[in-house]
């Protein structure tokens, strides 16, 4: 019999416990008025003193996000030719490598490091063959975090998305495509003061992906009437 939690929870809630990551999309398009209620969802989310520091591009051209994904591709073999440290030989590079780690702990973590490896092999698809893309870019002037405000954004559309049957993944790896001097900036009309946050694709996920999955537990301390208890 379930617990009193899983019966009294609501539709908000399961939308968010039964969200999963889609990365196999069928080949058909998400009508354009799903992706403008999605985008106005997030235009709802909340931000430092309400700036809303974001700009989104759709993209549902497959001409510019297969580009965009050969631009990511060329990148992530230059990365993993120059900075795979783990089969690096060379003591000088072993050293760079180390020190790039000290300065970039993120983006060169083993999680994403691997990925960019699998994506310069062609063994990871940047997209998923997703049918729609939106980039999220950050406004820098904004107040507070800029970059978690887009977060939340992000995540109100993801979970939008959800609701609606549609499937999503957050993908990072677009922003080496807007990195440096970069013509997908210009091509997309994209300069000061907008920043690439973050991109998600969206799309009519293949079989029925959502549903709760275990996930790992961590200690929440909750003080309240001059004690501390813990709970998981």
């Amino acid at each position: 019999m379930a617990n009193s939690w899983e019966t009294e929870r609501t539709e908000t809630e399961n939308v968010i416990l039964k969200r999963r990551s889609v990365r196999y999309f069928q080949k058909k398009q998400v009508p354009a008025y799903l992706i403008k209620r999605i985008i106005e969802v997030g235009r709802f989310a909340p931000s430092a003193g309400n700036c809303q520091p974001w700009k989104f591009i759709v993209l549902r051209d497959p001409e510019i996000i297969a580009g965009i994904t050969q631009t990511v591709i060329k990148k992530c073999q230059a990365l993993s030719k120059l900075l795979d440290y783990r089969y690096r030989k060379s003591f000088l590079q072993k050293n760079i490598v180390n020190l790039l780690i000290r300065f970039m702990p993120n983006d060169l973590h083993p999680v994403p490091f691997g990925a960019a490896t699998l994506i310069a092999q062609g063994k990871l698809k940047l997209f998923h063959d997703a049918p729609t893309v939106i980039l999220i870019f950050k406004d820098v002037r904004g107040i507070g975090d800029p970059s978690l405000d887009c977060g939340i954004a992000g995540q109100n559309m993801v979970i939008a998305a959800h609701s609606m049957g549609l499937g999503t993944c957050w993908v990072g790896f677009a922003k080496l495509a807007f990195t440096g001097k970069s013509e997908w900036k210009k091509k997309l009309n994209i300069g000061y003061p907008y920043e690439f946050s973050s991109s998600l694709v969206i799309g009519y996920p293949v079989g029925r992906p959502d549903k709760m999955v275990p996930r790992v537990t961590t200690a929440v301390d909750w003080y309240e009437d001059g004690a501390k208890k813990t709970f998981y």
